[in-house]
Order: structure tokens, then sequence, then C-alpha cells
């Protein structure tokens, strides 16, 4: 199966739509940061001519945030969600769509230092990148605050 072919049947699908549903970071979707995750981890491969398994890294990418619930609702079982999401996204991953070995360490070490899950492959290491860069600008690029802050200093010049 090709990347393109993964990436359509993945983001067609009503369960991964569920993701629309749920805030990530400031106003970003779930859905949008999965997104967003996948295109930069294939654009950090093509950059570096890496051989990697595109399907894989493509598949791992748009699951690794696969939690479908609201981890800003007050909840004992989200307290945790930095440290506990990458197992409950795994194992929604795998129920939904089936994952080899390959997703399954992407997703479980996304998260890595803060999970104790070693990335084990190139895309694993991609991805874990790719997340955190993605996270930054979504948390400081598009937030409301910096949005407020850049209307102010647009208006004062």
């Amino acid at each position: 199966m090709d990347k393109i072919k993964t990436y359509k049947e993945i983001v067609n699908d009503n369960r991964f739509k569920k993701e629309k549903e749920f805030l990530q970071h400031g106003d970003v979707t779930v859905y949008e940061h999965s997104l967003m995750v996948t295109k930069t981890c294939v654009k950090i491969a093509k950059k570096l001519n890496l051989n990697v398994d595109y399907n894989s890294l493509v598949k791992g990418a748009l699951l690794h945030d696969y939690f479908l619930y609201d981890w800003h609702v007050k909840d004992p079982s989200h307290r945790l969600h930095g440290f506990t999401h990458p197992k409950k996204a795994m194992q929604n991953a795998k129920r939904d769509f089936g994952l080899t070995k390959k997703e399954e360490n992407m997703i479980l070490s996304h998260m890595f230092p803060l999970v104790p899950t070693l990335p084990r492959t190139k895309e694993s290491v991609i991805l874990c990148l790719a997340d955190k860069y993605c996270a930054t600008k979504e948390t400081i690029f598009r937030s409301k605050i910096y949005r407020k802050v850049q209307r102010l200093l647009n208006a004062t010049n």
C-alpha cells in the first residue's frame, strides 16, 4: 500500500474524523494537529533524503494522537495525559487500523523523553521531532494570545 492510499484511507475514515471534535493545542484540533505532524514528518524525511518506510511514517504520524477524548475536560483519567495518551492512542489505532511493530513504536515513543519508550527507528525519531515542532508552533503561533498581541502591535504601527 502506498503512502497516498494510506493517508486517504485514514483521513476519510469516520473513526479518525472524530479527532475533529477535540482540541489539542490552543484552537487547533487533534485532527488538524495530526495532519500537520504527518506533513512535517514527510518533509523532514524528504529534506534529509532519508531512506524511510513512508507508508509507516504516514500511518504512525496520522495516528500518534488517536486517543479519542478531550484531555482538557477535568477527569481523573486525563490527569496524566502527557504520560498516558501514547499508549491509549496505540491501543485505539491497533484496534481500528492495525499496526506494525514499527508503527506501534512510533506512537508509543512520540512523547520521548516524557515517556520512557525509546524511539527505535528513523520513523519514530522523525515523528518525535515533528510532533514537538508542530506542538510548539501551534501553542505559540496559533494561540489566541499570540494573535491578540499581533493585532495590538499592528494597530500601533
